[in-house]
């Protein structure tokens, strides 16, 4: 059982962030309902793992009242639509709200429920593009490099709506209200370039400039090398005693890297560090480098990430009706999380679902049949 038992999340369905964090409250223990389209493609899809699958028509009446109908028997409800969209449908948070004042109205977007870009289109490149990340991101004298849609999407998105949740739950258990929570993924991504914004301020960093600075592979010690095989391996020996072993690991001569923080030297550095490790392969490195202060690891792809000693050790991914995916995450130690089932066919556990909210077997047969529900 974990922390979440006893909670029920209606997902409305979506992409991205939104299934993401129905997907890590889903591990947590709660019952994690998914409200699907009639005919929506099943895909292997690992955010539907753990989640029940319901399909009902919000275009018709009948649909949407079994909706506003199942929230009265939920928590959370997840809103990955544009700003105003469930209004139009009259699934708003005021409707919600009027059937369950307790209700958790989690709105997911990309530039918020207000503002002059909150009707616009917009994915995970373009909203780490107005908070300073994406220009970050690169080598010098190139152009800015995506890393992938984790920072929008996941970081600014998926876990901040995780977060906004749990934060909401509490407070509804001391003041048994409700409330609406205005997710934006540029306001997460701005929350995560904490760190440069402290850094700037303390004149240890230039927002400026790409690959200059200490953490966006400016220095020789923070960046990634090719080895004799091709692969590469990660460097992150920023403290001088991790530095110091470093040295003494790679065999680095105190004359030509003494000066761990003389950022003019930098360059100079990095040149010849990068003629070092491409003397050795990737697995030569881990042997030598490993498991030490060095503060390294190799630089794997996702499909021989799971096969790594320490997280084959760790358990850190698991399969699920043959798909490899990430176990769930953070761990607790008396009321686990656990990936209950994978994901369900779409429509599969809508009579089971309606049937244990109080809906009579007369009713879901006229649902039914005028199509509100599949």
């Amino acid at each position: 059982m974990g922390p979440l038992n006893g909670y029920t999340v209606i997902e409305l369905a979506g992409i991205g962030p939104a299934p993401m964090g129905g997907m890590m409250l889903a591990d947590m223990g709660a019952e994690v309902i998914r409200i699907d389209r009639a005919g929506a493609m099943v895909m292997k899809d690992v955010s539907t793992r753990g989640k029940k699958s319901v399909v009902v028509n919000l275009k018709d009446p009948s649909g949407l009242e079994t909706l506003l109908r199942m929230v009265e028997n939920a928590d959370v409800l997840i809103d990955p639509y544009r700003p105003g969209v469930c209004e139009k449908l009259g699934i708003g948070p005021s409707a919600c709200l009027a059937r369950n004042p307790k209700l958790i109205f989690a709105r997911m977007t990309g530039w918020g429920q207000e503002g002059p870009l909150a009707q616009s289109a917009g994915h995970d490149i373009n909203y780490i593009s107005i908070t300073g990340a994406l220009y970050a991101m690169g080598r010098k004298g190139e152009k800015p490099v995506p890393p992938l849609n984790l920072v929008g999407d996941m970081g600014g998105g998926g876990m901040l709506l995780v977060n906004g949740v749990l934060a909401a739950l509490l407070e509804t258990a001391n003041s048994g209200k409700g409330q609406v929570i205005d997710v934006a993924m540029v306001d997460g991504a701005a929350q995560l370039m904490w760190m440069f914004h402290s850094f700037e301020a303390m004149g240890l960093w230039d927002a400026t400039k790409r690959e200059s600075n200490m953490l966006d592979g400016g220095a020789h010690f923070y960046d990634t090398y090719e080895c004799a095989d091709g692969e590469y391996i990660s460097l992150g020996s920023i403290e001088p005693q991790f530095y110091a072993l470093l040295k003494e690991r790679a065999g680095l001569a105190e004359e030509d890297f003494g000066a761990q923080n003389d950022q003019s030297q930098w360059p100079a550095m990095k040149e010849k560090l990068t003629r070092i490790v491409k003397q050795k392969t990737q697995a030569q490195w881990s042997e030598i480098m490993e498991g030490t202060d060095v503060c390294f690891a190799p630089v794997l792809n996702f499909l021989d990430a799971p096969k790594h000693p320490a997280n084959v050790a760790r358990n850190t991914y698991i399969e699920v009706d043959g798909l490899v995916q990430p176990a769930p995450a953070p761990r607790f130690h008396r009321t686990p999380s656990e990936v209950r089932h994978g994901g369900h066919d779409v429509g599969q556990d809508t009579d089971a679902v309606l049937t244990e909210m109080g809906f009579g077997e007369q009713e879901l047969a006229s649902l039914r049949a005028d199509g509100s529900i599949v």
